[in-house]
């Protein structure tokens, strides 16, 4: 039964004044919290949640189509002039297809239409603008005054205003349409809950059986993987037990390994008992022994696949009691390569058989902190690298070497297969210092510097330099030793060298800009060309850009000159 106690007719204007009211479907479920006005057709089997205010009284008609859910505060409004053509062929305002999800805040303002299947992240705006059929667009974004063909993936934060930025979206991958879909499902699923909590004969049998047994699981084995209240009470994060929840769902066998504080550098971890349970509360019970079995030590958890590979792995606990939980819920496959390395061969760095750090970026940690300042760290899959949509870490508040050592650490075993980057930042000033690439999805970790007694100064911004360079080959007064060296290494591996620029406003959005390629081939002429960037675009940030040809992806990111 839909609750139509929040639907109001469009009131008198002086552009229209027919009164026009909701149309709702029966199997929709409107909640009493949330505000409908005006012409709004809404299709079977929506769910609106409280807090979401659907205003046909300037623009109108709207259309919802079956399956959508809208969730809390969503904003949907439309200007007076301005139509999109729907699916029937008919004008609307605003139209937004079936199996959509318009999540958390989002804002749809008319003329916009959003397809069948599609993706609208948390806080996210689309104005003037039509969405195609499956497209996924992430957290805080703005789409407006373009169309973005079906299929396309928009990642967070990004500004979208250009037709020209539309069209060399990325596509949405397999995962992300999972996750979409598995959006819907559950919103699904609280349709047909909150419609069975309005009617006391769908819920009367419900709270009998509670009042019975409320521990009793063996008649339902998917309502065990709903009930929270079964794992209030254990030493076991919420996200754990979540994730717990999707390796056993998805077929995976899991396994846990612990480890002592001296043993913790050279990895060598040691298995807990196997678990072999197929139930979430016995998986529960296993790895809580576990924890208890090695406490003050480092425990992980991971999942194994059919093929025998790991396919997670996330540390649960440390030997200060601290139970982690995991930063997502998300799986994430395993790459083909999970040893990493330091690219060449060093012994110096820092491992734990899982992830290795370059003694070069030890060395730049250590600097880093003994000048004050603090340490941050992102991952970016291959996908998102090209949009620039960097997601941080865990943060970290530690300024000890060794802690900052082992969150780097953690972080390169959680997002495996990506992009990691080191952040240095200046809170005083609050800018950053310091963006190096320390991991590649290849698994290589790439070093500033080819010679392990070169030092790293934090201030690489090339207009705070005052360092100069000089040998027979190149002489510069506005790069950096670092950013020469960086060339150097680039070209002699063969890399093409670019440059992008961005303004303060987009710097952002991460709406960079290219300078143009450098076709020079040695670092005179590339110093040069790099030099005339700088002049070309002061006060503006510029970065430098290594590209291996044959892979056509990056391999350095590096900021220059900041404004």
């Amino acid at each position: 039964m839909a609750v139509r106690s929040t639907a109001e007719a469009a009131p008198p204007t002086p552009w229209s004044r027919d009164l026009a009211e909701p149309s709702i479907h029966a199997t929709a479920f409107v909640h009493s919290f949330s505000n409908i006005i005006g012409d709004v057709e809404i299709g079977a089997n929506v769910i609106i949640a409280p807090g979401t205010s659907i205003r046909a009284d300037e623009g109108a008609p709207f259309y919802i189509g079956e399956n959508t859910n809208i969730q809390d505060g969503v904003v949907i409004h439309g200007l007076e002039k301005g139509r999109v053509i729907g699916d029937n062929k008919q004008e609307y305002s605003v139209w937004v297809g079936k199996n959509t999800c318009l999540t958390h805040m989002a804002l749809i303002h008319g003329p916009c239409y959003v397809g069948d299947n599609c993706f609208i992240g948390f806080r996210s705006t689309v104005f003037n603008a039509k969405i195609g059929d499956g497209c996924i667009v992430m957290m805080h974004a703005l789409i407006q005054d373009v169309e973005i063909p079906p299929g396309k993936y928009v990642g967070s934060g990004v500004v979208i205003t250009s037709q020209h930025q539309a069209d060399r979206l990325p596509d949405v991958q397999a995962e992300d349409k999972v996750f979409a879909n598995h959006v819907v499902g559950i919103n699904q699923a609280l349709r047909a809950g909150y419609l069975c909590a309005a009617d006391n004969k769908c819920i009367a049998p419900i709270r009998n059986e509670l009042a019975k047994s409320y521990t009793d699981t063996s008649n339902d084995f998917s309502f065990a993987f709903e009930r929270s209240d079964e794992v209030s009470s254990n030493r076991l994060g919420a996200q754990t037990v979540e994730q717990l929840r999707y390796l056993l769902e998805q077929g995976f066998k899991i396994g846990t390994e612990h480890v002592d504080q001296r043993r913790f550098r050279t990895g060598s971890w040691n298995s807990c008992k196997p678990i072999e349970v197929r139930s979430l509360n016995d998986a529960i019970a296993s790895l809580e022994s576990c924890l208890a079995d090695h406490s003050g030590e480092y425990v992980r958890l991971f999942g194994i696949d059919n093929g025998k590979r790991r396919v997670l792995e996330t540390i649960i606990q440390r030997p200060d009691g601290v139970v982690d939980s995991p930063a997502s819920t998300s799986f994430k496959a395993p790459t083909s390569s999970s040893t990493y390395n330091n690219g060449n061969g060093s012994s110096n760095g820092y491992s734990n058989g899982s992830a290795k750090i370059s003694s070069d970026t030890i060395e730049k940690i250590r600097q880093l902190l003994s000048s004050g300042y603090k340490i941050g760290t992102e991952h970016v899959d291959e996908r998102r690298f090209r949009t620039g949509s960097w997601q941080s870490c865990q943060p970290i508040e530690s300024s000890s070497a060794n802690d900052v050592i082992a969150a780097l650490e953690e972080c390169m075993i959680q997002h495996q297969g990506e992009y990691i980057r080191l952040i240095g930042i200046d809170t005083k000033a609050k800018r950053r210092v310091l963006e190096s690439i320390i991991q590649r999805p290849n698994g290589v970790v790439t070093t500033a510097s080819s010679s392990s007694s070169q030092s790293f100064t934090p201030a690489t911004s090339a207009s705070s330099s005052s360092s100069s360079y000089s040998s027979s080959t190149a002489t510069t007064t506005r790069l950096a030793s670092e950013v020469i060296d960086h060339l150097r290494q680039l070209l002699a591996g063969g890399y093409k060298i670019s440059a992008e620029h961005v303004d303060q406003r987009r710097f952002r959005t991460g709406s960079w800009q290219s300078c143009g390629q450098i076709e020079a081939r040695s670092d005179r002429d590339a110093a040069a060309a790099l030099e005339s960037f700088l002049s070309e675009y002061q006060g503006e940030y510029v970065r430098l850009i290594g590209i291996d040809p044959k892979a056509k992806r990056r391999v350095l990111e590096l900021i220059i000159q900041r404004p």
